[in-house]
């Protein structure tokens, strides 16, 4: 049903040249197109919540934003493969025009997913072309960055595709094997938690570079930042569960008032993966804690970092572990001492956290990019000086600025090129479906 473009392997994440372009957004579409590769045509088109989409609906919408703001105003005479998609296919740019409801996306039979396939090469060959005449024109500067904010937008949305079809698969009894994955070793035990200290200071916080970024990761400020200690590494599933064994879910005093009315509600709920009383996709059986994976139901490994939590859970077992989350600010002072490499990410299809190897090196900060989303204890609000873009890509970010919460550095789910350390994610706080974890933090005296 799908074919896939033969691209490199690695490519310019900053590219300057027509061909360099071309290569780059090949590349990314490419990826996406692999994530595909194990589904079946019924796994593209179920919708098993509200905030999830059907990879169809995602295949299609990314295609959508080249169309839309790339292709509609660049191409000569530019002829869409079929009108209606930007009715079906808009998320939420108000500035497009209306938008097919949210919660609906899974009643979409038609287009089928051969004719979503047919619609993404249809605007890859339109795109490869327009890209090719303004390089020899010499007006590629014209949509260069568009090009680049849409592949970033693409590789946004691979991530959304692996954990919603997480989502989905986890609804089936039979929790099938997506992506083959080998058992990983037996519990050996992690190194134990070191505290690395941050001293008050006024630091540079958001990004000052040529190179792209979100427009909500600037301007480039100074914060002022108190002392503090980072734990060295991630909290893991063994840590979770202590505090889940000492009745971290049943004690109020732990949790913020929202917090606790989620732990109430939910656990009145029928179902045993709704309640609110574990991490997302762990059940319980005769043998002990397992938990859904792409890879089919494993055992709690744990050594693992805990995984599928929300930013209530992670404030709660924080406060329980006499500790807090990192401000936004912290989390970044401390991650220059870290590296993007090393970490798990998304180009090596294991799509689940591992575990930091027992012999891992002291005193330096691990597991900072890749493996889990960590929750910081920010609210997702405008840097000083922050301006929204004018027309419809302003939609973007700003419009997000209320009631979310920020998560910093990245997850299995993410590709690496498309992490960096000022990059900022946000959900709201109940939101456990992505890949989302944590680290502990605490003043220094």
């Amino acid at each position: 049903m799908t074919t896939t473009a033969t691209t490199p392997k690695t490519v310019n994440p900053d590219p300057q040249s027509a061909d360099e372009l071309i290569a780059y957004y090949q590349h990314v579409r490419a990826f996406t197109e692999k994530i595909c590769a194990p589904m079946v045509t019924e796994d593209y088109v179920i919708q098993s919540m509200p905030d999830v989409s059907p990879t169809k609906w995602h295949l299609a919408h990314t295609t959508w934003f080249f169309e839309t703001f790339i292709l509609g105003n660049n191409y000569p005479n530019y002829e869409p493969l079929n009108k209606q998609y930007n009715y079906l296919f808009n998320s939420y740019y108000n500035a497009v025009g209306e938008q097919f409801c949210r919660p609906r996306r899974g009643q979409i039979s038609r287009p089928t997913v051969s004719e979503v396939y047919e619609y993404r090469h249809y605007v890859d060959e339109k795109m490869a072309d327009l890209i090719g005449r303004l390089g020899r024109d010499g007006a590629l500067d014209s949509i260069r960055d568009l090009v680049i904010l849409g592949a970033n937008h693409e590789q946004q949305h691979q991530e959304l595709m692996v954990t919603d079809i997480k989502h989905v698969l986890s609804m089936n009894p039979l929790r099938p094997t997506l992506y083959e994955r080998a058992e990983d070793a037996d519990p050996v035990g992690v190194p134990g938690l070191e505290w690395l200290r941050y001293e008050e200071g006024v630091y540079n916080i958001g990004l000052n570079s040529p190179r792209f970024s979100f427009d909500n990761e600037g301007p480039e400020h100074k914060e002022y930042v108190n002392a503090f200690e980072i734990g060295s590494r991630l909290v893991t599933n063994g840590e979770f569960l202590e505090f889940m064994n000492d009745g971290g879910y049943q004690r109020p005093d732990l949790w913020l008032s929202l917090g606790w009315a989620e732990v109430q509600e939910n656990n009145l709920k029928e179902h045993d993966w709704e309640k609110f009383d574990k991490p997302l996709y762990w059940f319980k059986t005769d043998d002990g804690w397992m938990q859904y994976t792409l890879a089919g139901p494993r055992r709690v490994h744990p050594d693992e970092p805990v995984v599928h939590v929300s930013y209530f859970e992670a404030d709660a077992c924080a406060r329980w572990a006499g500790a807090r989350l990192a401000t936004e600010s912290e989390w970044e002072v401390a991650s220059a001492d870290a590296e993007v490499e090393g970490g798990t990410f998304s180009d090596s299809f294991r799509l689940h956290p591992r575990p930091l190897p027992l012999d891992a090196p002291g005193g330096r900060l691990h597991q900072m990019f890749g493996d889990v989303w960590e929750w910081t204890g920010s609210a997702y609000s405008p840097y000083p000086g922050y301006t929204v873009s004018e027309g419809a890509l302003g939609e973007y970010n700003g419009k997000f600025m209320a009631n979310q919460i920020v998560l910093r550095g990245g997850s299995c789910a993410t590709p690496q090129s498309h992490i960096r350390p000022t990059y900022r994610n946000f959900f709201y706080a109940p939101n456990k479906w992505q890949f989302m974890g944590f680290r502990l933090t605490r003043d220094a005296e």
